[in-house]
């Protein structure tokens, strides 16, 4: 008896990444309910490949942000991100991970400290290895967020202490993006042209 392998969760099909040529992905929702999904997607690319990555997350687990950026980077994936609509918080660390980024003149990206949360019973020994914990994953997000965007970690400290959005424009103009036109034609040639 053979058996067939479970669907896939994102059963679309990428010819172009099959064929060898550039692959399209997106990165949206909650990252920490797609971690899974999002990694598998990054897995199925050639290793040193090209694409491109859309996003229009909030962000979600530091861990997930902290994974999708490794995966890109120890693949050696040529990536180019453009943010649709918002990209915040653990998403940031994906994006700034991509060899190439672009924002459209509406995008929203929001920084911000590292955030605990625990929906789990822990007993005061645990709350304190957490806390322990947590101050070392803020001080790693913030100096690893700071050298994939190759700015100063004090500069990236005045953006998310206590937190700040950030539009399309804004972001270019800080260096960290391109941005490109909605009504400029099609993004391939606009991407081209950069």
């Amino acid at each position: 008896m053979k058996l067939s392998p479970p669907p896939r969760s994102f059963s679309r099909s990428n010819d172009a990444a099959s064929a060898g040529g550039p692959w399209e992905l997106a990165i949206t929702g909650d990252l920490t309910d797609k971690q899974a999904d999002l990694l598998e997607k990054l897995l199925e690319v050639p290793r040193r490949s090209r694409g491109t990555i859309y996003f229009d997350s909030c962000g979600g687990s530091a861990y997930v942000g902290i994974g999708l950026a490794s995966l890109i980077r120890l693949r050696g994936l040529q990536a180019t991100a453009v943010v649709l609509g918002e990209c915040s918080s653990a998403a940031l660390l994906p994006f700034a991970a991509c060899t190439r980024r672009f924002v459209t003149p509406h995008s929203s990206l929001f920084f911000h400290p590292v955030r605990w949360a625990s929906e789990e019973d822990v007993n005061l020994e645990e709350a304190a290895e957490w806390t322990r914990h947590f101050r070392v994953l803020e001080q790693d997000f913030d100096l690893l967020l700071a050298r994939l965007f190759e700015i100063p970690v004090e500069t990236l400290m005045g953006w998310t202490r206590p937190g700040r959005f950030f539009t399309g424009v804004e972001i270019a103009a800080a260096g960290l993006a391109r941005v490109v036109d909605l009504f400029g034609g099609e993004l391939r040639a606009q991407l081209a042209a950069h």
